[in-house]
């Protein structure tokens, strides 16, 4: 007989929401990361069974609706027009063939369908049309999220109307280290978007990537920030950087799963009540790194053979690994 998580009761719901901190230190985050891999993993886990069946795993699909030629330089990014070999500038993508992918992806498993567009902003023309995107996507049943770059308080209010669930902006790294990586934003610049966004009404999904060159401190950095959040962002994506030829990182020095696994782990631990979601760099992972990550705290996968530009795992392949450790699909996103 399958075992489930037991259901809360309105008390205990309280009782956990007056746990969550939003004042932790670098120091306590930089400690949770050198812990010793058995007691992180211990405390992750805990905390993990505290706020979501151990067993389940939100499916997400994300969709890049407008490719290349993007005007920022984030040193990570194929998409950046500003690197000397750069993905191909596509226009928009057709409302009719965006909603054909999301059905497909509704009867591949997915309960949210993630649109992403390489925009430094999204103009009005452009936004207009996402908006009929948003609503499609809606009527089909599934939860809608958008990434297009930096929003305007006016803008996020006009996603909102069209029914949008959440809105992807990630930080990507500490504060300090994030001058080496882009020049076109400001750190402030990505809070402003998501104070916009939440003021708006509509759920965060922010996160940020490992590999890129920084270091522990960095990491803690990036979490301290995540965490101390006036809200917690309802998804926290952490992406494992992709080394694509052609931009500024392609020889970054790879990370190890263990060490992923602690930032995993540190995001679960500051941010229980969050989903925190394996994105880019799963491909990278083998099955026995995907295991240990999900033992960390994860429980939101993107699923499709791609995201946005880069590879991801094969639906067979997280439908097998899936069903070899004993996990299902969420039925629930929220």
């Amino acid at each position: 007989m399958a075992l489930h998580a037991q259901p809360v009761t309105p008390s205990a719901d309280m009782t956990r929401k007056s746990e969550i901190r939003h004042d932790w230190t670098r120091d306590e985050v930089a400690a949770l990361l050198a812990l010793p891999f058995p007691e992180l993993m211990f405390r992750a886990q805990s905390l993990h069974r505290t706020y979501f069946d151990p067993n389940e795993v939100q499916i997400s699909t994300l969709l890049s609706i407008k490719t290349g030629g993007c005007p920022e330089d984030c040193a990570y990014c194929p998409q950046s027009a500003r690197h000397a070999e750069r993905q191909q500038a596509e226009r928009l993508m057709s409302i009719e063939k965006v909603l054909d992918e999301a059905k497909r992806a509704k009867d591949a498993g997915a309960g949210r369908f993630c649109m992403g567009a390489a925009w430094r902003t999204p103009k009005d023309h452009d936004l207009e049309t996402v908006c009929e995107m948003i609503r499609g996507v809606k009527a089909l049943g599934l939860e809608s999220c958008v990434t297009l770059g930096m929003l305007t308080a006016a803008q996020s209010a006009a996603l909102k109307e069209a029914g949008l669930d959440y809105y992807n902006h990630n930080l990507d790294t500490s504060e300090e280290f994030y001058s080496q990586i882009i020049s076109t934003r400001t750190y402030q610049d990505r809070l402003d978007t998501l104070e916009n966004v939440r003021d708006a009404g509509i759920h965060v999904c922010c996160g940020g990537i490992v590999g890129m060159g920084e270091d522990e401190n960095d990491r803690a950095g990036l979490i301290t920030t995540l965490a101390n959040l006036p809200q917690h962002p309802e998804s926290v994506p952490i992406n494992l950087l992709i080394r694509v030829a052609g931009t500024p990182l392609e020889n970054a020095a790879p990370i190890d799963p263990i060490t992923f696994a602690r930032v995993v782990a540190a995001a679960r631990i500051t941010m229980p009540a969050s989903h925190v979601r394996l994105a880019a760099g799963r491909e990278l992972l083998s099955d026995e790194a995907h295991a240990l990550v999900f033992m960390a705290g994860a429980n939101s996968i993107f699923c499709g053979d791609k995201l946005l530009t880069t590879p991801n795992p094969s639906e067979h392949r997280d439908r097998r690994l899936l069903a070899q450790l004993g996990m299902r699909p969420a039925t629930k996103t929220h």
